[in-house]
């Protein structure tokens, strides 16, 4: 659990840091860090239903390594 919680932070951290470049705005910034994950979480549901329609094999507990759990290759 720990691992998810400091991932999380990461994965906020970077999103935050990336937007506030590009926009110099701490509020956009942070409502882009908040939101892009859970729109990726649903993004990846629905990729993951395509993958397994369209003949693909489902992940099996132990080829989930670091990012590819959270939708990244």
């Amino acid at each position: 659990m720990i691992k998810t919680i400091t991932f999380a932070i990461t994965h906020f951290t970077v999103a935050f840091s990336v937007a506030y470049l590009l926009t110099g705005n701490i509020g956009i910034s942070s409502t882009l860090a908040l939101v892009e994950p859970a729109v990726n979480t649903v993004a990846y549901f629905f990729h993951e239903k395509a993958w397994l329609r369209f003949g693909g094999k489902p992940a099996v507990q132990g080829e989930l390594h670091g990012l590819h759990a959270h939708g990244h290759l």
